[in-house]
């Protein structure tokens, strides 16, 4: 099985590609720190993915940050910057849905695949009862919404892909540290066992699903 996991150098990535190898995948890495790809930038994903050589079993996208450049989740209307709204947008949304574009080239056409991209519980909109994090939030609804076009669109030639929105639940990761607070989170190594065993039991038919990290389904 061969793995591509963009976005290794984090938590949840690193944790991915370790429980990847040890179920005896072959695992390629891609990140930021490592590797200069940086998915605010197209050239760079256009460079970094076109030199690979396809197919992958599983493209795993693991990029992401809740609070870009200092700036907190915003509480209220108040606190809205369109700058902070933008760099939510080109890193939670729009990176990721360049990723799908140019690893789309890198999946067989036939057989089972799996192109997953790492989204947030807190995405949804049918699902949200708190209000706040106006930004991660509508960016993670966003990435759903790619997430569910390229769905639809690799279906009609890749008839055994499985394109999904996965939540990993919460992760003790530099990413949430800040905001944990009483909240129960788990490991890494658990969250990406968890996320596996989920990928495992997917079939082409939940291809275009938003499922959480106990493979439940997730309204939009």
């Amino acid at each position: 099985m061969r793995v591509l996991i963009i976005g290794a150098s984090g938590g949840i990535g690193a944790a991915l590609a370790a429980a990847a190898e040890a179920r005896s995948a072959a695992v390629t890495r891609l990140s930021r720190r490592d590797d200069g790809l940086d998915v605010t930038d197209e050239d760079s994903i256009a460079r970094h993915l076109g030199a690979l050589k396809g197919p992958f079993d599983a493209v795993l996208v693991a990029t992401g940050a809740l609070s870009i450049d200092g700036q907190a989740p915003e509480k209220t209307l108040r606190a809205l910057d369109p700058q902070a709204l933008a760099a939510q947008f080109a890193l939670n949304a729009i990176g990721p849905a360049l990723v799908l574009k140019h690893a789309a080239p890198l999946l067989p056409r036939q057989g089972r695949a799996v192109l997953a991209v790492l989204s947030a519980r807190v995405g949804s909109i049918g699902d949200n009862r708190a209000g706040g994090w106006y930004g991660y939030r509508a960016a993670k609804a966003a990435l759903n919404q790619f997430v569910h076009c390229a769905a639809i669109e690799l279906g009609r030639t890749h008839r055994d892909l499985i394109c999904v929105a996965l939540h990993p639940g919460t992760v003790q990761t530099p990413l949430t540290r800040r905001y944990l607070g009483r909240h129960p989170a788990v490991p890494p190594a658990e969250a990406a066992r968890n996320l596996w065993s989920v990928i495992d039991g997917l079939t082409p038919v939940q291809s275009g699903g938003f499922f959480d990290w106990a493979g439940k389904e997730i309204a939009w």
